[in-house]
């Protein structure tokens, strides 16, 4: 049996998650098979918690006994070609906004920032998060991509915030990000133009930290990460200062989705109906099978 095969039971079994487990950089990744379209069904968010909650639990008890920490790093990507992720359950949300089920959409979105804010702060333990972006990254997608500490995209990846089309703003992290990468008109204006950017304009406006070609997403990662495993303390260090002088907090994120929260609940039918739209739109482009992951040697 290979080490990866012993260490995974580690982290729980999952019907929408695929991890992979790298002992020798110490790097954990997850990649994302949402049944359906591919957006944050409420069981997947269900399993991205489990999945968080063992992997602190494991760390923690490391810690505790004196030995190395055994995730170092943490990589989320997505196992549906051409999709990292679209984000949010429109479905879900016109049912809810239709209900006026104000506990319900808060009970999503808590759910999604339950999700994000420990990857925002890497489990509040001397770790650093990654993502791999390999397709589109829509609404949650891109905010789920962002909130990592480092953020590798290949060169075909498309980033949007679409909500602006339904008449909303993004809720679940997205502003609370964005300004701690770029400027807050830069981040209202991604916002509320709903523009769709490519992986290179995300670069020039230093919303993400490395654009790769296609097909050579994991291999950049492995190479980052064994870059930063050589200045582990510093990067501890420089990770530390950043939270110190810029910190988020789980109220600030929990504070807007309210706010999201209650604009959802002022739509109008005209605005549910491009929900709809969105929705038929997304189920028309994106084959949702999932296709098993193939992992090459050295490929993570």
């Amino acid at each position: 049996m290979s080490k990866d095969a012993e260490i995974l039971p580690l982290w729980g079994h999952y019907d929408q998650l695929s991890l992979k487990y790298d002992p020798e950089l110490r790097a954990l990744w997850y990649f994302l098979l949402p049944h359906d379209r591919p957006c944050f069904n409420l069981d997947l968010l269900g399993e991205l918690l489990s999945f968080q909650h063992r992997l602190r639990e494991v760390n923690a008890e490391a810690a505790r006994e004196g030995r190395p920490l055994p995730v170092r790093f943490t990589i989320i990507g997505s196992g549906i070609p051409g999709v990292f992720n679209l984000g949010g359950d429109l479905k879900l949300f016109n049912a809810l906004i239709q209900n006026q089920d104000k506990d319900g959409l808060f009970g999503y979105a808590k759910a999604c920032i339950d999700v994000l804010y420990p990857n925002a702060v890497n489990f509040d333990m001397p770790m650093t998060t990654l993502s791999l972006v390999q397709g589109d990254a829509l609404g949650g997608g891109f905010e789920a991509a962002i909130s990592s500490n480092v953020v590798i995209a290949e060169e075909s990846a498309k980033f949007g915030l679409p909500e602006v089309l339904f008449n909303l703003v993004p809720g679940m992290g997205a502003y609370s990000f964005l300004i701690r990468r770029t400027t807050p008109a830069v981040a209202e204006d991604l916002i509320t133009s709903g523009e769709v950017l490519t992986a290179r304009k995300m670069l020039d406006l230093g919303l993400i930290d490395q654009v790769v070609p296609d097909g050579t997403g994991r291999l950049a990662a492995n190479e980052q990460m064994k870059a930063m495993a050589k200045r582990s303390n510093a990067h501890a260090a420089m990770g530390r200062i950043r939270r110190a002088v810029n910190p988020i907090t789980y109220e600030e994120l929990i504070h807007i989705t309210r706010i999201w929260v209650d604009a959802a609940l002022q739509l109008s039918p005209r605005d549910m109906r491009m929900i709809e739209a969105l929705v038929q739109a997304q189920n028309r482009r994106y084959n949702t099978d999932p296709v098993p992951l193939k992992f090459k040697e050295g490929m993570g």
